[in-house]
């Protein structure tokens, strides 16, 4: 990889680095340094990663939503650091052109999978805030999910998985994790509708019925919450 490019990519992240090793090893899949016979790759900058993106998220959520509870919180957090929407921000960076890939990866079109996208730019985030620190790490954040944040919606976030949901909602009351049963199957072979129940404990908590075992899990989910979460009496 030239200068250039990594100055090009420098200026995607809006950051100079100080030392540049940094962001060339978290550019660096593991492919590319087995490859080369050996030297250092981007797995330990993902491991650092993981845990500062998640810290730089938490705060932003909580100064743009102080008065959230933490099950909202931790919802919010959830959808921002999950890995289809880490691979959709490092997309924006044009991440994927400046990536070191061996040639198995290469091939295997690496530079787009979602998984590799997800954890590079892991690393890079680790790059940042070893270079410039806490403040350069959230500044980073700001840049790739500050809007994004602005026009959050639990609800709507909520709606898209709500076998995340409850089973958060049940972990917070000491309850096990909920279990899905297939309960009955009707309609015709190249049509069938699935009725799912939700199971806590070995007891029917709710029942939900769709075109695909995914979509009824998710009903029932959706049912169960409203039963948790209707108040008592």
């Amino acid at each position: 990889m030239s200068g250039k490019d990594l100055a090009d990519f420098e200026t995607r992240l809006v950051h100079r680095f100080r030392d540049r090793s940094l962001l060339v090893r978290a550019l660096t899949h593991s492919s590319h340094a087995h490859e080369e016979g050996g030297g250092p790759d981007n797995e330990a900058l993902e491991f650092l990663g993981d845990a500062a993106l998640g810290f730089f998220v938490a705060g932003a959520l909580l100064k743009r939503f102080p008065a959230s509870d933490e099950g909202g919180l931790s919802k919010l957090k959830a959808f921002l650091v999950s890995r289809p929407n880490l691979a959709a921000a490092a997309r924006r960076l044009g991440l994927g052109a400046y990536l070191r890939l061996g040639k198995t990866a290469e091939k295997g079109h690496g530079r787009s999978k979602e998984s590799l996208l997800a954890d590079a730019l892991e690393a890079v985030i680790a790059a940042v805030a070893l270079d410039g620190g806490d403040a350069s790490g959230r500044a980073l954040i700001e840049r790739l999910f500050g809007k994004q944040i602005d026009g959050l919606d639990r609800r709507e976030i909520e709606k898209k998985d709500f076998k995340t949901a409850i089973q958060e909602t049940l972990q917070a009351r000491g309850r096990p994790t909920p279990r899905y049963r297939v309960a009955a199957t009707e309609g015709p072979p190249h049509k069938p509708v699935f009725h799912v129940s939700l199971l806590v404990d070995g007891e029917e908590l709710a029942r939900g019925k769709g075109g695909s075992k995914k979509e009824a899990e998710q009903r029932a989910a959706r049912l169960a919450l409203r039963q948790l979460r209707r108040p008592a009496g």
